[in-house]
């Protein structure tokens, strides 16, 4: 398969999967629902459409500080996160997703991480950001199906081991990003006296890592600790 069709497909199942979950909350909150079901999916659409737009421009392929993609993508994507799952940290919504469906679909890094060795093939990464370095995003990907089996399925361990579980996860992706910011802006630990990650990395399709999917992890994560916390206080 091409790659930066690869790319994109990957992206189009985690934004069929985001309006999955998205209409179930919307369904069970039993409010506006046609109004709430066009807004997630404009949302959605309206965020690859400025993706797309903005990565064409070129401005994101440039070495300079503070990184341009890390400002108009990162940065809104995770105070969109912070601000929406705070407003509704105690909707009725949040429990409506079933806890296990968000777990299991952290396992889409897997597949994130394949792209990065592929990418690296096509010389678009260096190695230090894939599992051939030091991203270990794929091993704590691999982790998510285990997790939700024993605690959900099985029941053979705590719920509460869910939230250990997720802050790991968000603490690799901090990690993962570290590494591609110190690939470019600090390249001598490394070895190197230029940025190790190619301009071409941030052009479209790849700058949907730092656009979208890597915000997906991020907002998941996120999303189940205030489930698990919640549950755990109702008692449930």
């Amino acid at each position: 398969m091409n790659l930066k069709l690869a790319y994109i497909l990957l992206t189009v199942i985690t934004t069929l999967f985001l309006v999955v979950i998205g209409f179930k909350a919307i369904n069970d909150s039993g409010i506006n629902l046609k109004k709430d079901k066009m807004k997630l999916i404009f949302g959605l659409i309206l965020w690859q459409i400025f993706i797309f737009e903005i990565a064409s421009t070129g401005i994101l392929k440039s070495y300079e500080f503070p990184p341009l993609f890390a400002i108009t993508l990162i940065v809104p994507s995770f105070l969109f996160t912070g601000v929406f799952l705070y407003r509704n940290r105690n909707k009725q919504w949040i429990n409506s997703i079933p806890e296990q469906w968000i777990i299991y679909f952290q396992s889409f890094r897997v597949f994130v991480e394949i792209l990065f060795v592929l990418s690296l093939a096509e010389g678009i990464f260096n190695y230090h950001v894939t599992i051939e370095g030091y991203n270990f995003d794929m091993i704590f990907a691999l982790t998510a199906p285990i997790v939700a089996f024993l605690v959900y399925t099985k029941k053979a361990i705590s719920r509460k081991i869910i939230l250990f579980w997720n802050y790991l996860g968000l603490t690799v992706l901090a990690s993962v990003i570290v590494l591609f910011l110190t690939s470019v802006y600090n390249p001598e630990i490394y070895g190197s006296n230029v940025p190790l990650l190619p301009l071409v990395a941030m052009a479209y399709p790849y700058v949907l890592i730092a656009g979208f999917l890597m915000p997906t992890a991020v907002f998941l994560h996120v999303l189940s600790i205030i489930q698990v916390k919640k549950n755990t206080q109702q008692g449930e």
